[in-house]
């Protein structure tokens, strides 16, 4: 990756993903976020340069700079992910922590971010656009979909497959084969040993559904 990058957010996995990029030697040339009272602040000597609609700032993705959507929410990190595809013709690039572990028969699509002591194994296929935090591990043949979180400390064992949007709290377990539902939300520390359908809630060891 020759060109710098501009990091779209500057709350949550911006700074993280800010030590990645500086962990590859690679240039990141500022944040844009819609927080105006953060404007002209900076993280770790990288200014925030402005609003993520900038036009001033927009016109340099794809033909100078690179992209990265450092925003945890999933419904405004796929609108921000969608104009740049639509605006600026890009796809975001990833953010891989040079302490993860990614095995050489791994898929990965574009825009994720993969935190330190990540691990993910043979024949796992990763979307577009997830989140996956610190010691998360993602077992051999695991399918996860657009936009999924999986949150620090989570284990997802083999065969798993989950949907878009879905989000895993820290320290979940899942136990093998198990199908985890588009938008579904796995509270933390949770023990998933059934399917989980789309939009549903679970929680608890074993996981149950909270009404609501």
């Amino acid at each position: 990756m020759e060109k710098p990058i501009i990091i779209f957010g500057a709350k949550g996995i911006a700074h993280p993903a800010l030590e990645i990029f500086n962990s590859h030697d690679l240039v990141v040339f500022g944040f844009l976020d819609e927080d105006e009272s953060l404007h002209k602040k900076e993280i770790n000597n990288i200014v925030i340069l402005g609003g993520p609609e900038d036009d001033g700032f927009l016109k340099l993705i794809g033909k100078k700079c690179e992209a990265f959507v450092a925003v945890d929410d999933a419904r405004y990190r796929e609108s921000v992910v969608k104009m740049l595809n639509e605006k600026r013709k890009v796809q975001p690039v990833n953010a891989l922590h040079r302490m993860a572990y990614i095995s050489t028969d791994a898929a990965i699509g574009h825009g994720n971010f993969i935190n330190a002591k990540v691990t993910i194994g043979a024949g796992a296929d990763i979307g577009n656009h997830c989140i996956l935090h610190t010691n998360a591990t993602i077992e051999h043949q695991v399918s996860l979909g657009d936009f999924v979180q999986v949150g620090a400390g989570a284990v997802v064992n083999s065969g798993v497959t989950i949907e878009n949007g879905a989000f895993l709290g820290s320290g979940v377990t899942v136990v093998a084969g198990i199908k985890i539902g588009k938008n579904a939300r796995i509270g933390a520390g949770s023990v998933v040993i059934a399917d989980v359908a789309a939009n549903q809630t679970v929680f608890g060891n074993p996981a149950k559904v909270i009404e609501k």
